[in-house]
């Protein structure tokens, strides 16, 4: 309940803050964006370094995705960034899933026997390490139970989140160990799991998870991960079956998250605000006139259009650099002095 308890305090600060949306929270999920792609597909034995990913997905419209790790990443992306454009409209039932499954391995040749469609062939956890070596963490579902397994687990969190009699964090981590417990898909299940948990965080308002990379702590902790998984899956479906090390290590993981995020974002802050010479030149003018309303800009500043003066006025308040007094037509501007300009 500490955790927890830590987890959702944070929530709900950065939750304000997200209100007034400013360019260090673009920065931020840029970053958190290509660690997560990066980091699940490392995870899964793909090669490719975050700065290759960067130079990859900057060329998105003409590269030719020759090799798996291309195809792995691109659909990890492009599956990310439908999460966070349409994580409201998403529901949680066998068809969305599978269809988030077949968008993930879209560019893979080698899946496309498989993909969007349930296991046919029994498969199981197999871990692999920087050294190349593998090994088993679990056995997982039988083919032939997967659907019913499957339609049960996603009954369940939809209930759950509906009688809300268990805190949505507990939730989400016993259907994330259930879902790779049953391992529903012949391959591209972790990968999976990783943004069902982005996915069921974002539609329970946790929205700083798309600013800070969850996939890149688990890389980074990928024997705890494993671990955690193992010590519950080694009696798994008996009265002896233990899931608490699992929800501790979920847990810790995004209190770690919220501590990083929080740092982070003091780091943008403390690198000052990125102005361009246009807003620059807005800042000195209202300085030197506040209060200014928009018409005195306009003449002052002939040369930037109407649109775009207003485009940086908003910029300006976002980044607190303005304070706007009023409201309407009769609105002006001040310097905000609580900052260093």
């Amino acid at each position: 309940m500490r955790l927890i308890g830590a987890i959702d305090a944070f929530n709900g600060k950065w939750n304000v803050l997200e209100e007034n949306e400013n360019r260090y929270l673009k920065e931020l999920r840029y970053i958190a964006t290509i660690e997560s792609i990066g980091s699940s597909t490392r995870i899964e034995g793909a090669t490719l370094t975050d700065k290759k990913i960067e130079e990859l997905l900057k060329n998105i419209n003409i590269t030719e995705m020759q090799t798996r790790d291309e195809q792995e990443i691109i659909g990890y992306y492009e599956v990310l960034e439908l999460l966070y454009e349409n994580y409201t409209d998403i529901k949680l039932s066998e068809n969305y899933i599978k269809q988030l499954h077949h968008l993930l391995l879209k560019h893979s040749t080698k899946d496309e026997r498989h993909r969007g469609n349930y296991k046919y062939l029994s498969n199981k956890v197999v871990a692999t390490y920087p050294t190349g070596k593998q090994s088993t963490i679990f056995v997982t579902t039988n083919p032939i139970l997967v659907e019913s397994e499957m339609r049960e687990l996603l009954e369940w969190i939809n209930e759950q989140f509906i009688a809300k009699e268990i805190h949505t964090l507990i939730i989400i981590a016993l259907f994330i160990y259930e879902f790779l417990s049953i391992h529903p898909f012949q391959d591209g299940n972790g990968r999976l799991s990783r943004l069902l948990t982005t996915l069921c965080l974002l539609q329970n308002k946790y929205e700083f998870i798309q600013y800070i990379s969850f996939e890149n702590h688990i890389e980074q902790n990928k024997k705890a991960y494993y671990k955690a998984l193992m010590n519950g899956q080694r009696n798994r479906n008996t009265k002896d079956e233990q899931i608490s090390q699992w929800l501790f290590f979920f847990l810790e993981s995004l209190k770690s998250l919220t501590e990083k995020l929080e740092q982070k974002y003091n780091l943008f802050k403390q690198k000052g605000v990125y102005l361009n010479e246009r807003q620059k030149k807005i800042r000195e003018y209202i300085t030197e006139n506040q209060p200014i309303k928009t018409g005195d800009l306009s003449i002052r500043f002939p040369e930037i259009s109407l649109a775009t003066l207003k485009k940086d006025l908003q910029y300006l308040r976002n980044e607190q650099v303005l304070d706007m007094l009023g409201k309407g037509k009769g609105s002006m501007y001040v310097i905000n002095n609580k900052i260093k300009k």
